[in-house]
């Protein structure tokens, strides 16, 4: 439609520039990262659980291709690994006992002082002797 060129070059324009500025802004940074982790030298950076989950939530997104390009503070690798434990715990439930469930401490000890006084009864016997107390 002959309407809407005049249209379709101001959006071009528009979303290129929007582009170039995201990529200045994005080499900009980069470089940044660049410098300070060449004066950080050698030492090793510590980071806080805080910051491990923003920089995987960033990073996961990105992959692994794009984060060998971009990534200065930590390998590919590294972010990877560190997302894979934050979904893991995500999704780590604590586990249902199974089976039956375990005796008091209290009535433990009272059958082990049952057993031990009366060496000749048996487990029939100190069963019984529990069920006429009311366990």
């Amino acid at each position: 439609m002959p309407g809407f060129q005049p249209l379709r070059l101001l959006l071009t324009a528009v979303g290129g520039w929007v582009h170039r500025e995201q990529a200045q802004t994005t080499a900009n940074l980069l470089e940044e990262n660049r410098v300070l982790r060449e004066q950080l030298g050698s030492r090793r950076l510590r980071l806080t659980d805080d910051q491990r989950r923003r920089l995987t939530a960033k990073g996961a997104a990105l992959g692994r291709r794009l984060l060998a390009r971009v990534a200065t503070i930590a390998t590919p690798d590294t972010i990877l690994r560190w997302h894979r434990r934050l979904i893991a715990a995500k999704w780590t439930y604590p586990s249902r006992r199974v089976g039956r469930p375990g005796i008091m401490k209290e009535i433990r000890t009272l059958i082990v002082r049952m057993a031990a006084e009366n060496s000749t009864s048996g487990y029939c016997r100190i069963q019984g002797e529990l069920k006429k107390l009311g366990h």
